[in-house]
């Protein structure tokens, strides 16, 4: 049996669009001579739809896109994720299905088992699980096994119930996966041994096609492929691209085994992750005039604004310098240099008179004196959010964030500064891990300037000022800001790093919990983790749990 896999990259709400791009999949497919071709989960709504779900027209739409999308299984059959409906009378009445359409109809139709509720996952919120696991007979005689996505990854979560098990059991011989599985670092690898694992303890086929592009904070990234009835992968599509491919079922002898199988280097993977959130950000909502960054000389800003130049093209990138009364002239030749290597403008906005302007202010409100403290630092950040936002609004360009996770996380940022944006590109991307984006940019010729990358952090906000000043050295305080967020470590359980003592750890995870009202303002944090601030990590800000 001849399946094609197609990867394609949806547009949540595009229906007539998503339907389109399914019929261009059959095409090919039935001019490849195809027997079949499978796509993501949900393709025709794009995921995830959240709440447009519960608008008015937005289903019956879908489900009228699914019926003129038959007419093209004629002579090849598709499977594809789409909203369904069930009886009325169910509380809730939607399934997220795996649809069959063969000879111009819809020929079966088999919801979702297993309906995910963790991190950025909420799909009991709208839709109801399958009654039970029964295979379909395909046209060819070959009993299909139809599942969605979380219905395989039954050995990451303890769910009750097995669906490709049962489905095997009642006489499946291959397993179709429509998928639209979150990307962050390392889960291609994960999902090569979940799946492949799967499909040799079952003895069948498992067919996974996943969705690429950036959707919101989502990143999706593809990387379909077929899990042999031994395991082996074959037919792999590649990470970040849009891909097709025709497989033979069954394939074991040309597949590569588990062990064999070789993932990116986990920094490039980060990379072009975040180009791809970036580009499809702005593309996906039709931003014409593209980004603008505040460049401060430090290594946030150069490598957010890396990225942009490499997700939409250095001529819809621009840099602003806004040299402040503490800024050091290096930093400002480290922006321009920036620029000239990027090769995008650059334009200088010096702050000082509006500094002035408000310690002038201060001195009404609070008395004259020498130093307002961290009033007039953090006023600096405000200026520059101000002017960002200023340009933003004049020339119709969005504000890229540039603070990464480890100052998210312990609030070391400005509300209405430097959190100012429509997009966090490094939000969810510790420190170290941006020294290592600045490393990996400068691969092939310097792009970051060097000494932005070998100077220490600062954000340059009063005379001789250092990151480390309030802060522990970066190495030090990601490692307890890993073992507190994706470990899910309360204070008490974080293992100090070497140079730091329990009690600084334990304040470092306090302060985390304290600043969550900050990353509630915090523009949208594109996703590169397993545990990202946004949806998929919900705590409460008011709370005073802190053993």
């Amino acid at each position: 049996m001849k399946i094609a896999l197609a990867q394609v990259n949806p547009i949540v709400g595009d229906l007539v669009g998503n339907r389109r791009r399914v019929e261009e999949a059959a095409a090919k497919a039935r001019a490849e001579g195809a027997d079949l071709v499978a796509l993501p989960e949900l393709v025709l709504t794009g995921y995830p739809p959240m709440d447009l779900l519960e608008r008015d027209g937005f289903v019956s739409d879908q489900l009228a896109e699914l019926e003129t999308l038959a007419a093209a299984s004629k002579d090849v059959a598709i499977v594809l994720g789409a909203v369904t409906t069930s009886d009325e009378s169910r509380p809730k009445r939607l399934h997220n299905s795996a649809v069959l359409l063969e000879r111009g109809r819809v020929a079966a139709v088999r919801p979702k088992s297993l309906l995910p509720t963790y991190d950025v996952f909420d799909e009991k919120r709208y839709f109801a699980p399958a009654a039970a696991c029964e295979p379909v007979d395909g046209e060819n005689g070959t009993r299909l096994g139809l599942t969605v996505c979380e219905d395989t990854w039954v050995d990451h979560v303890p769910y009750p119930s097995n669906p490709v098990a049962e489905l095997t059991r009642a006489g499946a011989e291959l397993v179709l996966n429509p998928s639209a599985s979150p990307w962050h670092v390392g889960k291609a690898r994960q999902r090569h041994e979940l799946i492949g694992g799967l499909a040799r303890q079952h003895g069948v086929p498992i067919v996974f096609v996943n969705q690429v592009g950036g959707n919101d904070e989502l990143i999706f990234d593809g990387g379909s492929f077929v899990a042999s009835a031994e395991g082996r992968i074959h037919g792999a599509l590649p990470l970040f691209e849009l891909g097709f491919t025709v497989v033979e079922i069954p394939g074991a002898e040309s597949g590569v085994a588990l062990t064999e199988v070789e993932g990116p280097e986990a920094i490039a993977e980060l990379e072009r992750g975040l180009v791809l959130g970036i580009r499809d950000y702005f593309v996906k909502q039709g931003l014409p005039l593209g980004a603008v960054i505040g460049l401060s000389g430090g290594i946030d800003s150069a490598v957010t604004a890396h990225l942009a130049v490499e997700a939409l093209g250095a001529d819809r990138v621009l840099g602003v310098a806004m040299p402040g009364p503490f800024s050091s002239e290096h930093s400002i030749d480290d922006a321009l240099a920036l620029g000239h290597h990027l090769g995008i403008e650059v334009r200088r906005v010096d702050i000082g008179p509006v500094y002035e302007s408000y310690r002038q202010l201060f001195a009404q409100l609070f008395g004259a004196r020498d130093d307002y403290g961290l009033t007039q630092q953090n006023i600096q950040s405000r200026i520059r959010g101000a002017t960002l936002m200023a340009i933003s609004n004049q020339e119709n360009r969005l504000v890229l964030a540039t603070g990464n996770k480890s100052e998210l996380s312990v609030g070391y940022c400005t509300l209405y500064g430097d959190t100012v944006g429509g997009l966090a590109v490094l939000g969810d991307v510790y420190k170290r891990d941006v020294y290592a984006l600045a490393r990996h940019a400068n691969r092939d010729a310097e792009r970051i300037p060097k000494n932005t990358i070998e100077k220490p952090p600062s954000a340059e906000l009063a005379p001789d000022q250092k990151d480390s000043d309030d802060l522990p050295e970066y190495e030090v305080l990601d490692a307890i800001l890993t073992q507190a967020i994706e470990g899910g470590r309360s204070a008490a359980l974080v293992e100090p790093p070497p140079g730091c003592t329990a009690e600084e750890a334990r304040a470092v995870v306090r302060r985390l919990d304290r600043n969550e009202y900050k990353r509630r303002q915090t523009p949208l944090v594109l996703r590169t983790s397993s545990k990202a601030f946004g949806s998929g990590r919900r705590l409460p800000i008011v709370h005073t749990y802190s053993t």
